[in-house]
C-alpha cells in the first residue's frame, strides 16, 4: 500500500542581478541535471545587470555525484511520480514569483537548460500568463502536450527560442528528428532556431546577444 502526505518544504533560489528601476527583462532560469543554482548563475554574469534581472531557481532533489561523494548536484524530477513532483515544483516556482512580486510581470523570461527545458515549458502552461520569451536550451520538450496546450503556448509566449549545440554529445539523429517535429507541431514558424557549434554546454555569449534583443 502506498500513501501520500503533504508537508511544508523550504528551498532556496539565487539572485545574480536584482530587479532595479531600469530592468527590462526578468530571467527565471532552470538549471540542468546535476547542477546547483549557485554555480549555474555564473553563466549569466556577462548580461547587462542594469537591464537583465537574473533569478536562478534550485531543483529540490540534491544528490552526491561521483564515487568519492565530493560534489553535489540536483534534479527537478524523474520518471517516478512525475506528475506529483511537477506539482511540487510548480508550488515552489509560484512561491518564488510571489516572493519577488513578479507574478504578473510582462518582463518575465522563462529559460530552461537541459532538464530545465521540461520544467520551463510545463510551468508556462500552469503560469497561464504572457511572458516575454520562452528559451529552450539543449533539452527535450515533453511529449505530453496536446492540441489545447499548443494553442496556449502560442498565446502565452511573445518569443520562442530553441538552442541546441551541433556538437552536443547527447544528441542523436533520431533525437534531432523527434525534437524538430515537436518544435514544428507546437510552435510552427514562431520559433527562433539557434545551432551554435558547441557541445552540451551553456551558450553564454549567445544568451547575452539574445538578451540584447528582448
Amino acid at each position: 500500500m502506498v500513501k501520500t502526505v503533504s508537508y511544508q518544504h523550504t528551498n532556496s533560489y539565487e539572485i545574480l542581478h536584482p530587479i532595479v528601476d531600469s530592468t527590462e527583462n526578468i530571467w527565471i532560469c532552470f538549471h540542468g541535471l546535476g547542477y546547483l543554482a549557485t554555480y549555474f548563475k555564473r553563466y549569466f554574469q556577462k548580461m547587462d545587470a542594469s537591464k537583465n534581472a537574473v533569478i536562478v531557481l534550485q531543483a529540490p532533489s540534491k544528490f552526491y555525484q561521483g564515487s568519492n561523494f565530493k560534489h553535489v548536484g540536483a534534479n527537478w524530477l524523474t520518471r517516478v511520480d512525475t506528475d506529483q513532483e511537477m506539482k511540487n515544483n510548480v508550488n515552489y516556482i509560484d512561491a518564488v514569483l510571489e516572493n519577488e512580486h513578479i507574478q504578473n510581470d510582462p518582463r518575465v523570461v522563462l529559460m530552461g537548460y537541459s532538464q530545465g527545458v521540461s520544467i520551463a515549458t510545463r510551468y508556462l502552461l500552469h503560469y497561464n500568463k504572457k511572458v516575454k520569451a520562452l528559451i529552450m536550451h539543449s533539452g527535450s520538450i515533453p511529449h505530453e502536450f496536446n492540441d489545447l496546450d499548443i494553442i496556449k503556448f502560442r498565446e502565452l509566449s511573445v518569443r520562442n527560442i530553441h538552442i541546441s549545440g551541433t556538437q552536443d554529445e547527447y544528441v542523436t539523429a533520431e533525437l534531432i528528428k523527434r525534437e524538430n517535429e515537436k518544435i514544428e507541431k507546437i510552435f510552427g514558424m514562431e520559433c527562433e532556431i539557434h545551432r551554435p557549434n558547441i557541445k552540451h554546454e551553456v551558450a553564454t555569449d549567445l544568451l547575452v546577444e539574445i538578451s540584447k534583443t528582448l
